[in-house]
């Protein structure tokens, strides 16, 4: 199993609205300390049987400098019980929008009013949803515009806030239809090094929940997002309080997981992997969460080195990965650290007990099925206070 080679193009851009919304537009909203929320409303939408009042922000163009294949759209927010958000995407190239709006989410963190959900069903020549990603056909786009819409009931005086929203655009598999080696402005691989760095990242396993509750996308054995999102909350004394999941009835073995995947669920996609629905879960726990995607293991050791754990998202075949002997093609794992010489430490969800969880694995293969599975994906998940490392010069985080 050979890896993509890496020098591939990746650009992350977020805006915090608490400081960022001048630099958009927006209708109907003003900003406060804690982010966007509604301020007069002048928008009316009718849903599910629901009436409305809307108000939206609108990014600026944000260019990525290279041809786009993919962009990945993340928030972090609040609503209060009735209030919801949707999140839309779209293409932008030479000083015009180069496709139509998308829409990615349609998101609450609780279930009163609006099933938390990605829209299927959008396709056309210019791009297609692929459930929380932007996929780019016959368009040609080189940036893209987000545009989320804040929605409460007619009669309410709550609002949601919006805290956080970006996206990462990522270009071509490098040696597949695009250019091979590291781009001018790339990272210098290997800058950082965590050998020899293992976190004391909390270990679950997803599949102590199978034969268990079974909503929420099929139970334990599905469960490996919530469950890599709940272990890297733990990692930062950041997890819900048990009062919130004293619902979970009977509480199972770790009632916090159950409680994790409820909250993650897409009602669209009937899972609770939908990337973008985890790191906006994580981020109604105090903490700063978005998803990007990262170049090479080498990258991720920077993360690593300053105390900050990911999610990452790969796939495989039983074989292909010693280590981890089954197949799936996409599987969430938590990378705590690395060894001396350099191989991936992962807490793996699949293990069948806590005691498991931890794997050691080669870093090649690891970073094959890595960057070939999902292009890099990754969940970044850290408080405020702790800061990351310093991005590359076309920076991803």
């Amino acid at each position: 199993m050979t890896a993509t080679p890496t020098g591939r193009d990746i650009a992350y851009r977020g805006f915090r609205l608490a400081v960022d919304a001048r630099l958009g537009t927006g209708v109907g909203v003003r900003a406060t300390a804690g982010g966007l929320e509604l301020a007069d409303p002048v928008d009316r939408r009718e849903h599910d049987g629901g009436t409305y009042q809307a108000g939206s922000w609108t990014s600026p163009p944000v260019p990525a400098g290279f041809a786009v294949r993919e962009a990945v759209p993340s928030w972090t927010a609040r609503t209060p019980p009735g209030c919801w958000i949707e999140v839309e995407l779209r293409g932008w190239h030479a000083d015009a929008p180069a496709t139509g709006w998308y829409v990615l989410a349609r998101w609450a963190e609780g279930e009163e009013t609006v099933r938390r959900a990605s829209v299927p069903g959008q396709r056309d020549p210019d791009a297609r949803v692929d459930t929380d990603t932007l996929v780019v056909g016959e368009a040609t786009v080189t940036g893209w515009q987000v545009r989320v819409t804040l929605l409460r009931p007619a009669d309410a005086a709550t609002s949601p806030v919006l805290r956080t929203v970006g996206a990462v655009a990522s270009g071509p598999a490098r040696g597949a239809d695009g250019p091979t080696g590291t781009p001018a402005d790339g990272p210098a691989a290997g800058a950082v090094s965590a050998r020899g760095v293992v976190l004391d990242v909390p270990r679950y396993s997803q599949r102590r929940h199978a034969g268990g509750e079974s909503r929420w996308g099929g139970g334990g054995d599905s469960w490996c997002s919530p469950t890599c999102t709940s272990m890297v909350l733990a990692f930062w004394s950041a997890g819900p309080a048990p009062d919130r999941y004293a619902w979970v009835e009977p509480p199972g073995p770790r009632p916090v997981v159950v409680h994790a995947a409820r909250h993650c669920y897409d009602h669209a996609y009937a899972g609770a992997g939908n990337w973008a629905f985890n790191t906006a879960y994580a981020g109604l726990h105090g903490v700063e969460a978005f998803v990007t995607r990262l170049r090479s293991l080498a990258e991720a050791e920077a993360f690593v080195a300053a105390g900050v754990p990911l999610v990452v998202s790969a796939a495989f075949h039983s074989g292909e990965v010693p280590g981890l002997d089954y197949d799936t093609r996409g599987h969430l794992m938590v990378l705590a650290g690395f060894t001396d010489a350099g191989d991936p430490v992962l807490n793996d969800p699949y293990a069948p007990d806590d005691g498991s969880v931890r794997r050691t694995v080669d870093r090649a293969r690891f970073e094959a099925a890595w960057q070939d599975g999902s292009g890099g994906a990754a969940y970044v998940i850290h408080p405020a206070s702790v800061p990351l490392p310093a991005p590359p010069a076309q920076p991803n985080w």
